[in-house]
């Protein structure tokens, strides 16, 4: 695997909170942000503008779980400059995995705990809600109602997300849906929406490669499927040819693909970052450990 030029961003949740970045073999560490005081979760990058987009879930929480409508999502340029609010407190519940389409101009995240996966201009503008799971209370107490993971197939025009069930719960499921949302369609009641996976352990993040029409996804369930990291040729539809490439992740969360390069790379709450061989499935290594867990990951090549 190529050590091409590039950075690998990375949020480290525990409070006080950070944002890193490194080199793809691990090195040159830098802090972006430190002391984040609500907890960030995902983070994307618009490699055009040279911008971070970044999620947090929140301050207030029950045990794993962020009720309180005090999500939201930050912009920055890559050197940390010019950071600014651009989705307030007051919009979303749970901000969870970022993608950037960065030719179109727009962001798609995922609303855990607001069951909700949505989109916006990436000055924040235009708030789209593309799917919605659920509305009471009580519904927000039902993990499979939760969306976490998010991918855009900008291209194809279709968005594909992760609900992920309870806590090694084997009852995960990952959906594709079209990316247009038409001015009389209901996100809650949508009839397009394609069911790819089910009966997963416990699915979080994904990733697009339109060049290979494959999507990718960690899952930090039960051994043997649980944490691993994920991929699947998407045709007409329909998820083939599933390939567990990496095992043994202690709880995996984020990813990020290198598609030039034919390698991902994957963090785990373990703090580990590793990268992992798109041609040689289980050729793998830790590039770099973190003090505490890991969440959201991201990559630009350079």
């Amino acid at each position: 695997m190529s050590a091409a030029s590039g950075r690998v961003f990375m949020l480290s949740p525990r409070l006080p909170a950070r944002l890193l970045s490194v080199n793809p073999d691990g090195g040159d560490l830098r802090i972006i942000f430190e002391g984040f005081q609500d907890l960030p979760d995902g983070v994307a990058i618009d490699p055009i503008k040279g911008q971070l987009f970044y999620t947090f879930m929140g301050r207030s929480r029950v045990g794993e779980d962020f009720f309180e409508i005090d999500g939201f999502i930050e912009r920055a340029n890559l050197d940390g400059t010019e950071r600014t609010v651009i989705v307030p407190v007051g919009k979303i519940v749970t901000g969870k995995q970022i993608q950037c389409d960065a030719k179109n101009g727009r962001i798609y995240w995922c609303d855990r705990e607001g069951m909700r996966v949505m989109s916006s201009r990436t000055d924040g503008a235009d708030l789209t809600v593309h799917i919605q799971t659920g509305f009471t209370d009580e519904d927000s107490y039902d993990r499979r109602r939760h969306c976490v993971g998010v991918a855009v197939d900008s291209e194809g025009g279709f968005l594909y997300w992760t609900q992920k069930g309870k806590p090694k719960g084997n009852e995960g499921r990952i959906f594709r849906a079209p990316l247009s949302v038409g001015p009389d369609m209901d996100p809650a009641h949508r009839t397009d929406i394609d069911v790819l996976f089910e009966g997963l352990p416990e699915p979080i993040d994904l990733e697009w490669d339109g060049a290979t029409g494959t999507l990718f996804w960690t899952d930090r369930g039960k051994p043997p499927k649980g944490n691993t990291l994920n991929r699947a040729v998407i045709r007409d539809g329909k998820a083939v040819n599933h390939e567990i490439l990496l095992s043994g992740l202690k709880e995996a969360i984020g990813l990020a693909l290198d598609g030039e390069g034919r390698r991902i790379f994957v963090s785990d709450l373990a703090g580990d970052l590793w990268v992992v061989s798109l041609d040689h499935p289980g050729e793998a290594k830790v590039i770099y450990r973190n003090r505490t867990p890991l969440t959201g990951i991201a990559y630009i090549r350079l």
